[in-house]
């Protein structure tokens, strides 16, 4: 098998952040110059249940209950990532959970400029291969990484025919020469 060159992981957009389409515009953004590509964006609101069978693994913690009400109580975004070490990136562009620290140690954060409290703190994100590949799981069943990198990675990186798609939270490929007419194809 190939050495991979880039990285999936998983970001979610939570409640607070959903709920202000201008912050969702400029997290977007953020990404954006940090060179992240969307390979491919969900929108929902989860059940409660759906919720507990995510975060099960906070089960019994004191913040528990307080994030399953918080993550149940509104629409989320979730959204498949891709870059070279997309998890370590993605975690320092979001900020450390504790946001009151955030807003005075990392103030350009995502969590430092948008956050409101340790729960409410705009986004979600993997820690790990394992647990990505686990959440990108449970939020696009249908999507399978291993055909992805067989099949699309080449394409991710090939930047300069890429193309962010806004209305749907994807890059698309494009396929011709510039000045041509181009046929766009959903990764």
């Amino acid at each position: 098998m190939a050495k991979r060159t880039l990285q999936l992981t998983l970001a979610i957009f939570k409640p607070d952040i959903i709920s202000h389409p201008h912050v969702v515009h400029n997290v977007k953004h953020m990404m954006l110059n940090d060179d992240f590509l969307f390979v491919r964006s969900k929108r929902m609101h989860l059940t409660r249940s759906r919720v507990q069978d995510f975060y099960k693994e906070h089960e019994g913690r004191f913040f528990y209950n307080r994030l399953v009400s918080f993550m149940s109580s509104g629409p989320i975004s979730t959204h498949i990532l891709a870059r070279e070490n997309a998890i370590v990136h993605w975690r320092k562009l979001m900020g450390p959970t504790k946001v009151f620290r955030t807003m005075h140690d990392e103030p350009g954060s995502i969590r430092g400029r948008y956050g409101l409290t340790d729960t409410r703190n705009c986004t979600h994100g993997s820690d790990s291969d394992q647990t990505a590949a686990r959440e990108i799981e449970f939020f696009f069943p249908e999507f399978n990484i291993k055909d992805w990198y067989s099949q699309y990675e080449s394409q991710f990186l090939q930047r300069d025919r890429l193309f962010f798609d806004e209305q749907h939270d994807v890059h698309q490929y494009c396929e011709g020469n510039s000045g041509q007419q181009t046929q766009h194809q959903q990764l």
